[in-house]
């Protein structure tokens, strides 16, 4: 079956399928391929199967099938919002994000079944031996992303607003580390960066959520593909993406390293959780420039002051302590805050 047929019968199944078929029976009826991923283990585990042609050996379709109430809800959230994106007038770049073309059961769950997007995931290059100690690499790696979020935003771009990085991460880091005793400190210089971040103003455009390149595509070096939009928004703060973006890409920078000294990167000493990000915002060297820059250009863009890299940076790890899923990766993130914002308050 070609690409083009099986997307067509996927939407006439979408029309006349009442109730939904079932995962197996529609993979079944689609005459493709099927490769199943293994969900993750997080509270919202999905499981994750291409329907790949047997003629090109390309993937046509991808489905993501909830495991658990929760999943099905961020599912349902992620279809909703490839439907609005699907609406919105994108040009060239929506052929860089999925369209949902069917809903099938899966185990009595709504499983989302949508277009399959071209390109090697940049996590792939990313943890390739010597990638990130080339600066090169790296550099196109940065320039392809701005690219495309400069589009992305450019195309969904609305009223201007104060630069907001609270949006409720305040009042979930007091919830969620209640029990910490140099909490009140931590908040007060959340609340700093917060507040300086608001002498900003910015569009609201559209806001993947979780825009980290685990999650971009890339082919020929530009990206073709952006999923898991389970956490996006239409109308949000669009630093948000900016900073995680650079933020996880600097996190895993000494991943590789068996000694102290991590190749490539000279004054970057593996050892501490964090020290990529830390030696991205504190440290010298080709990699802290790229990503300063990176930020910095970003933020010129969007009208706000590009100086502001440091005060966003830091609250893109302040978002993280406080939204991500996983209690252990919240804690690190909060204790690397803590660390970074003590080098301010040191006379």
């Amino acid at each position: 079956m070609t690409a083009p047929a099986a997307v067509a019968l996927a939407r006439d199944e979408a029309r006349e399928a009442s109730p939904r078929v079932a995962l197996w029976d529609f993979v079944a009826g689609t005459g493709l391929q099927s490769l199943v991923i293994a969900p993750s283990k997080d509270p919202n585990a999905k499981l994750t199967v291409l329907l790949v042609s047997p003629q090109s050996g390309l993937p046509v379709l991808a489905v993501k099938a909830p495991t658990t109430a929760a999943a099905e809800r961020a599912v349902g959230a992620e279809m909703r919002m490839l439907a609005e994106l699907d609406a919105a007038e994108l040009g060239g770049l929506a052929e860089t994000i999925a369209r949902v073309v069917d809903v099938v059961a899966f185990d009595g769950r709504a499983a989302a079944v949508a277009t399959a997007l071209p390109g090697r995931p940049l996590s792939t290059s990313y943890a390739r031996r010597g990638h990130t100690r080339d600066p090169k690499r790296v550099g196109a790696d940065l320039a392809a992303v701005a690219t495309w979020l400069a589009e992305l935003q450019s195309a969904t771009a609305r009223e201007d607003a104060p630069l907001e990085m609270d949006g409720g991460v305040t009042d979930t880091l007091r919830e969620r580390f209640a029990d910490d005793a140099l909490l009140r400190v931590v908040l007060g210089r959340v609340a700093a960066v917060h507040q300086r971040l608001r002498l900003n103003r910015v569009p609201r455009t559209a806001v993947h959520g979780d825009f980290w390149f685990g999650n971009v595509l890339l082919t020929d070096g530009r990206v073709s593909g952006v999923v898991d939009w389970e956490a996006a928004a239409t109308s949000g703060e669009p630093v948000r993406d900016l900073v995680r973006f650079a933020n996880m890409y600097a996190l895993y920078l000494d991943r590789r390293a068996r000694g102290r000294r991590v190749a490539g990167h000279r004054g970057l000493c593996a050892g501490t959780w964090g020290a990529g990000l830390e030696y991205a915002i504190c440290g010298a060297g080709w990699f802290p420039t790229l990503y300063r820059t990176f930020l910095a250009d970003g933020l010129r863009r969007l009208g706000a002051a590009p100086e502001s890299w440091r005060d966003a940076a830091l609250a893109g790890i302040a978002e993280v302590a406080a939204l991500t899923d996983h209690d252990e990766f919240a804690r690190l993130h909060l204790d690397l805050f803590r660390r970074l914002t003590e080098r301010e308050a040191q006379p």
